[in-house]
């Protein structure tokens, strides 16, 4: 029955995804679309209210959705999926909407654009696919949304620039592609801009000047191109900046040094550029600060160890020179933290350790610098003191077994017990404890492993992982246990085989998936990008050839063997384009042609990007925390010319949420008749 002329009406209906009954009295204002628009909604994602949280009594805006004493939170799981609503007597208009973690699948329902009156909408962590909708450009009261942690694609839409009211915009983690809308830096009032691990590539938009109240902004695991702007150096509200993981060039802007209001830097991976760390002089607010392998030179600032609140601490993979100021491991400031952390490995630091160490600095990474192999009196009660003769570039700890090598082959069960493999291969146990600055050598002293890096805000972070699923493999010589048992680092994971004698290595690494879920839900998103590398390519780069030289060649031609080297380097490249002809390859050996620059490092072992091909399947029985189906295998061979007594590999995964690098097991056989050596790993996402 209805009143054509009056104010309300009374009708009967019945909405599936909402579970709603007897509607009752509804003004004219809000029944039509409103109900029906997040009816459908909730219908195509198979979800309903529950009934004694919201929604009660086929009413809505009711309970949770309208109690002002409920301690709502659009982040929360509590009250999900839920609504808010704005109620003006008899009028009512749902502002809030979350979805958060549900598994929600398929595409965003056009009817959702119609909720005009949402000023925060949360879609994270599920499993949506398909295009961002132009028609997002009517929630024009938007204030907050994500839709981070999906499986959305296309080109991130422009008329997202239309929504002015924007304080907080999260796209992370997603399919994107394209270059970030220009009218994004119509968002003046921004406070918080996510967009990591999004897909998105090319130049940051000149507009994004204009965001001058932006206070966090997260822009790591992208391709973003060209260089990091000057104008970020105008952001004067900035707290939190992280560039990691992208293909920017040339160095970090010298504007950086007005951003005294930064508690948290983070910029990794620039090329083709130069920076000092002088910018830094007055950022004495920061607690975080990881400037990982971005072509820094120049000397530690002395000052940079009085900064108040400083705890975490990466200069690693950089070309750093000069001594390592004293103030660095020993501040008064030190004395405010339970837990401090500085990594400055892979740098051209000399001189000794600082001589004192605050006791709250628990963990410290030097390793391949110039230091001197002097031990400082704090080392022998640290946690350093294991392998800390071991941290200069030549490696002193290998005593006799650099010069008289003993060994063709080695197996480790990394992070498990001994195993012998069906084919006789006895692999060494190697749980062993190992945190963010650790190196352990096998007591056989036949191996050695190192691991560095912090995950992402986590302190208490395990380094060791189990799967108890039972793996099927089309691989019939792989022994599935070994992969059970592994080893998880956020950085950088080193296995040396110590004492191998001189000869042709292959390495092979075989990899399998024991962490993604089966998709459709958010757990399976993510993607693995591995930078694996021998030895060889590590001491090119830091021009460092003639350690691979034969400690028992008394004269050796030191360009000879760089020239060598280069020409091996040059032959697997990835790309056949890069690689030189026979010919000139001659020509190059005989020195009668200079050796092309080597940009890269060889193909087989950098840029190993997974894709979704399962080669591997696991039988396990189906839970919700336990369902393993998408695992890969693969393998790949290179044989280097081995005059080096040291055989590393060193794995660094970079991802969305959070970085790790999983080894299962790690095994080195000379090639001979004795059969090839074997490196096996698996990678996954720490969470």
């Amino acid at each position: 029955m209805s009143n054509c002329n009056g104010v309300s009406l009374v009708l009967v209906a019945r909405a599936v995804g909402l579970n709603w009954g007897w509607v009752g009295s509804w003004h004219l204002s809000r029944y039509p679309f409103v109900m029906s628009a997040l009816n459908s909604v909730f219908n195509q994602w198979r979800i309903s209210a529950k009934y004694d949280q919201w929604n009660i009594s086929g009413e809505p805006c009711s309970g949770a959705a309208i109690d002002t004493t409920v301690l709502w939170n659009i982040d929360s799981t509590d009250y999900n999926p839920g609504i808010r609503c704005d109620c003006n007597g008899t009028v009512c208009h749902i502002t809030q909407l979350k979805v958060i973690m549900l598994d929600v699948f398929g595409g965003i329902p056009e009817e959702l654009w119609s909720l005009t009156s949402l000023t925060h909408l949360n879609l994270a962590r599920n499993y949506l696919t398909g295009p961002l909708s132009s028609s997002i450009a009517y929630l024009t009261q938007m204030q907050y949304l994500s839709v981070g942690i999906n499986a959305l694609s296309g080109e991130v839409p422009k008329e997202l620039g239309k929504l002015t009211n924007l304080i907080v915009l999260s796209i992370s983690t997603n399919n994107f592609f394209g270059s970030l809308p220009s009218e994004l830096g119509n968002l003046k009032k921004l406070d918080q801009l996510y967009f990591d691990s999004s897909g998105v590539s090319g130049a940051i938009p000149s507009t994004f000047a204009a965001l001058q109240n932006l206070q966090i902004l997260w822009g790591s695991d992208n391709e973003l191109t060209g260089s990091i702007p000057e104008f970020i150096g105008n952001w004067s509200k900035l707290r939190n900046l992280r560039f990691q993981g992208n293909a920017f060039e040339g160095g970090i802007p010298s504007t950086f040094s007005k951003l005294t209001s930064l508690t948290d830097l983070r910029i990794s991976d620039l090329s083709n550029g130069s920076s000092s760390l002088a910018f830094l002089k007055d950022m004495t607010s920061l607690s975080t600060l990881i400037l990982r392998n971005n072509n820094i030179s120049g000397t530690i600032p002395s000052n940079i160890g009085d900064f108040q609140s400083l705890s975490q601490l990466d200069l690693s993979f950089n070309n750093l020179t000069g001594p390592i100021p004293d103030s660095l491991f020993n501040s008064s400031s030190l004395v405010y933290f339970s837990c401090m952390f500085r990594f400055l490995g892979n740098n051209k630091l000399n001189g000794t350790p600082p001589p004192l160490k605050s006791p709250s600095l628990l963990h410290i990474d030097v390793s391949y610098n110039q230091l001197s192999a002097a031990l400082p009196s704090w080392a022998n009660n640290s946690v350093m003191a294991t392998g800390f003769d071991c941290i200069p570039e030549n490696l002193p700890c290998l005593g006799d077994i650099r010069s008289s090598p003993k060994y063709s082959d080695f197996a480790i069960n990394c992070g498990g017990p001994e195993i012998t493999s069906s084919s006789q291969i006895v692999y060494d146990w190697d749980n062993e404890t190992l945190g963010p600055a650790t190196y352990y050598e096998a007591s056989t002293k036949r191996w050695a492993v190192s691991n560095v890096g912090l995950f992402n805000d986590k302190n208490d972070a395990q380094y060791l992982s189990f799967s108890s699923s039972q793996f099927t493999t089309l691989d019939t010589t792989l022994d599935t246990e070994l992969l059970q048992t592994v080893r998880i680092s956020p950085g950088s994971l080193r296995y040396f085989g110590l004492g191998l004698e001189n000869g042709n290595y292959s390495v092979t690494l075989n990899v399998a998936e024991i962490a993604f879920l089966n998709p459709p839900t958010w757990k399976s998103l993510g993607r693995r990008v591995f930078d694996i590398y021998i030895q060889a390519w590590h001491v090119h780069e830091n021009n460092r050839e003639v350690e691979l030289v034969d400690a028992r060649l008394l004269e050796f031609d030191e360009e000879e063997v760089k020239r060598v080297i280069g020409v091996a380097l040059l032959c697997t490249q990835t790309s056949p384009q890069q690689r030189p002809s026979m010919p000139r390859v001659v020509a190059m050996l005989s020195g009668d042609i200079e050796v092309s620059a080597v940009t890269s490092g060889p193909g087989y072992f950098t840029n190993w990007n997974f894709d979704t091909t399962s080669f591997m399947t696991a039988d396990t029985t189906p839970s919700a925390e336990n369902e393993h189906s998408q695992f890969k295998n693969q393998k790949r061979n290179g044989y280097l010319g081995w005059d080096e007594t040291c055989l590393a590999l060193d794995g660094l995964m970079i991802e969305e949420l959070e970085g790790s690098y999983r080894i299962d097991e790690i095994g080195a056989k000379r090639v001979s008749e004795r059969g090839e050596n074997r490196i096996m790993g698996n990678g996954r996402k720490g969470k």
